[in-house]
């Protein structure tokens, strides 16, 4: 069984960073990605946007345009555990965070939701003004 834990929400001031992780484990493949996603506060679960991508121990990164030279995605020293360190964050990026995976993709399926096939249960970031 696949599972997908996500750590490290909070709340913070803008300008402020938080540190997120998320530890996968059960996998049925050993090649995959892993990404994060957010899903504003009153946005249904079609609106949840993509925010970062890597390709597991190859090291290929992706983001959004909304996110880039703010955030960064890497792998965590412990195997199958991804970080996502967001600095200069804004209000705007207030949202609940959530953990995805996926097989190899494509390049136009990466950090779209249809691309990913398990996820974790979310952790809550707020930034305040």
């Amino acid at each position: 069984q696949v599972q997908l834990v996500e750590s490290g929400g909070g709340s913070v001031q803008a300008g402020g960073s938080l540190t997120l992780s998320c530890a996968a484990s059960g996998y049925p493949v050993s090649r995959k990605e892993m990404a994060w996603f957010r899903q504003a506060p009153g946005k249904a679960l079609e609106g949840r946007e993509g925010v970062a991508g890597i390709v597991v121990d190859v090291g290929t990164t992706y983001y959004a345009d909304s996110v880039k030279g703010r955030f960064t995605i890497s792998q965590g020293s412990a195997e199958n555990t991804i970080i996502l360190q967001m600095n200069n964050l804004k209000p705007e990026d207030t949202a609940m965070y959530y953990c995805a995976a996926s097989p190899l993709l494509l390049y136009y399926q990466r950090l779209r939701l249809s691309g990913y096939n398990y996820w974790g249960q979310g952790t809550q970031v707020t930034v305040s003004s």
